[in-house]
This record gives structure tokens, C-alpha cells and sequence, in this order.
């Protein structure tokens, strides 16, 4: 199958009907036989902002920690990645560290904090480069380091060329908009940066048997988005361009209370209003595309703020697919848009 962003793939039967209506101009449903033979192949695949990477030696480095959360991640190879994209349409995944392998490691300010965040980063650069066209990456930071935070930025823009910032929701009791990160993201802001967020381990209420995690994983996006409005760190740094996962977890459906309660006292952290600010932010729809909260996305933001990814290799695409599939609430249009061009937007050198 060729390389880069161009490549024959199998459409679903959604692409079939919306290619056959804009080549044929009319709305007859034909059988899936006949449909597969008008449409037309070589078309530009999906783009996955939301697909991780196992580099080898961070989980050589982290065998112990994994083994004391008990937790032992899918076999994982870029070719386990090129065979799943090729099989779902994903012409380009931009990828990112695990958070469950990487957050502890890059929660201080040590030297391994560091070193294993510039190993990260640079294994990932190498990954683009060794399939050209098909990977991107986000570059770690540790955040809770500034000046090491400082550094990686320089050295992940200028010479490793990351396609922008992979953070998390929260590090260990501060989130993202907590002062202590305010030089970080003055310096994302002037670089116009994309950033994208993946839910943490939440410090806190992890005593629901089997379930804390997917639960707190969603609030603590929508905490990571309070915390961003509260500080006024959105408003401050109006040219960050933020990703927040799983169609924005709890968020979707908190916002208009979050909006309608926000404290008038800090009314100035947000001079435009926080609605305004909230429909400027990004969500893909991994691991989020059921009915419910892909309706309460739409309601929040438009369709231009919406992105196509998938969560693996932690999750199978189906898991993401077959949702997509089977949700009525997107025209052709915005099919196009959610799969590839809304982020084309954001990283130009994805464009077809």
C-alpha cells in the first residue's frame, strides 16, 4: 500500500453514498456492490491526532512501575499501527506517550525526568521520519520542570519538528492552568502551538473497584478545561490551539453549567466571555463516539473544532468506527471536515 497521505483504502458505507451522491448528483441508494464500484479509489485518508506510541527502552525503563499498577500494555510495533491504519482509512496518526507509562516519570524535576522526555520525543521524530507521510508526533514535556519544559520546547520545535505539545489534564494536584506552568504556556502562545491533552490518573478518588479510572479520566478533562478558564490561561494565551480527548469527556455535559456558574469575580480572566472561549477549543472523538456524547459535542462546538482519532493501540479503531458508523447527526460535509479537514487546519503539512 503506497506511503503518504494519499493511498487506495476501503471506504465505509458512509463514504460509499456520500462519494457516489457527489460524483453521480443524486440521492438513489444502489447495493453495496455497485456502490463499491463507482466510488472512486486514491482518496486522502482519515488523519488519527489520537493514536499512542510504546517507544522500546521507555518500557524497559517503566517494567517496574508497570508491574506494581498491574497493568501490561498490548504488543505494540509501528508496524501493529501501519497495518490498523491502513485497514481503517488513516492516511497520517500523529502520535503520542501512554499516559499510564509516562506521567509519573515526568511529574518532578529529576534528570530521568529529562532524559526520558528527550528519549520520548525523539523517538517519535524518528518515527515520522522513518515513514514519511504517515506518522506526526506530539512532543512530551515535564511540565512540573519549567526550564526543562523551556528547553524541550526549543529543542522538539526547531530541531526535532513536533507537530505541537503532548500534556496531561493534571500532575499529581496541579492542573494545567495552575501558575506554577504560566512560562510554559507564555512560550506555547508564542509559538502558537498546538496542544494536546490526555486524561490523568486523577490523585484522587480511586476507590470505585474497576471503574475509577475511565471515570476520573473524564473528569479530569473537564477539570483541566476549569482550570484553563479560571487562570485565565485561555484568554492570556489566545493563540495555543487546544485538543482535548474522548469528544471531552465530562466537559460536554458540564459546560453550561461551568459557563452559567463561572465566578463574577473572575470575570476578567475571560474578557470575551467563557463561551467564547470554550468554542474555541478542539476535541477528537476516540473512544467517544456514541450517540450521547457526540450530540452533546455538536451542541457545544462547532464542526470545525472536531477531529477524527482512536486511542491505539489501547483501543481497537472499531471501537471508534462503528460509533461514527452508526451517528446520524454529521452532513457528508462535516464527515469531511471531522475525518481530515479540520486538521489540516491545524497541521498544514498534513494537506493533500
Amino acid at each position: 500500500m503506497p506511503h503518504g497521505a494519499r493511498f487506495a483504502c476501503e471506504a465505509s458505507r458512509r463514504e460509499f453514498l456520500q462519494s457516489l451522491v457527489a460524483v453521480a448528483g443524486t440521492a438513489a441508494l444502489l447495493p453495496a456492490s455497485k456502490l463499491l464500484a463507482q466510488v472512486a479509489r486514491g482518496a486522502p485518508g482519515r488523519i488519527d491526532v489520537h493514536h499512542h506510541m510504546y517507544p522500546p527502552f521507555y518500557m524497559k525503563e517503566m517494567e517496574q512501575e508497570m508491574r506494581q499498577q498491574g497493568w501490561t500494555p498490548r504488543p505494540w510495533t509501528p508496524q501493529v499501527s501501519l497495518e490498523a491504519m491502513d485497514q481503517h482509512s488513516v492516511a497520517t496518526a500523529i502520535v503520542s506517550p501512554v499516559q499510564r507509562l509516562v506521567l509519573d516519570s515526568m511529574s518532578d524535576r529529576s534528570q530521568r525526568a529529562r532524559s526520558l522526555t528527550r528519549q520520548s520525543n525523539e523517538y517519535g521524530a524518528q518515527l515520522g521520519r522513518d515513514h514519511p507521510g504517515r506518522f506526526g508526533f506530539f512532543a512530551a514535556l515535564p511540565l512540573p520542570d519549567p526550564d526543562g519544559s523551556l528547553r524541550e520546547i526549543e529543542y522538539s520545535f526547531e530541531v526535532l519538528k513536533a507537530d505541537g505539545i503532548a500534556l496531561w489534564t493534571s500532575y499529581v494536584d496541579k492542573w494545567p492552568g495552575d501558575p506554577a506552568f504560566a512560562t510554559v504556556f507564555d512560550e506555547l502562545n508564542r509559538r502558537k502551538a498546538v496542544i494536546f491533552f490526555h486524561p490523568a490518573r486523577a490523585s484522587c478518588c480511586r476507590n470505585l473497584p474497576g471503574q475509577s479510572g475511565i471515570i476520573e479520566y473524564d473528569m479530569d478533562t473537564a477539570r483541566a478545561i476549569d482550570s484553563l478558564l479560571l487562570n485565565g490561561t485561555l484568554a492570556r494565551c489566545p493563540d495555543i490551539r487546544c485538543i482535548f480527548v474522548h469528544s471531552g469527556g465530562a466537559f460536554s455535559v458540564l459546560a453550561a453549567r461551568i459557563i452559567d456558574d463561572f465566578p463574577p469575580r473572575l470575570a476578567d480572566r475571560v474578557p470575551h466571555g467563557v463561551e467564547y472561549e470554550v468554542k474555541k477549543l478542539y476535541f477528537e472523538v476516540g473512544h467517544g463516539s456514541a450517540a450521547a456524547p457526540l450530540a452533546a459535542l455538536r451542541a457545544l462546538v462547532p464542526v470545525s473544532q472536531i477531529l477524527f482519532g482512536s486511542d491505539v493501540p489501547l483501543r481497537d479503531y472499531e471501537l471508534t468506527t462503528n460509533g461514527l458508523d452508526r451517528y446520524d447527526g454529521f452532513s457528508p460535509n462535516d464527515w469531511k471536515a471531522i475525518y481530515r479537514g479540520n486538521a489540516e487546519r491545524l497541521f498544514p503539512r498534513l494537506k493533500a
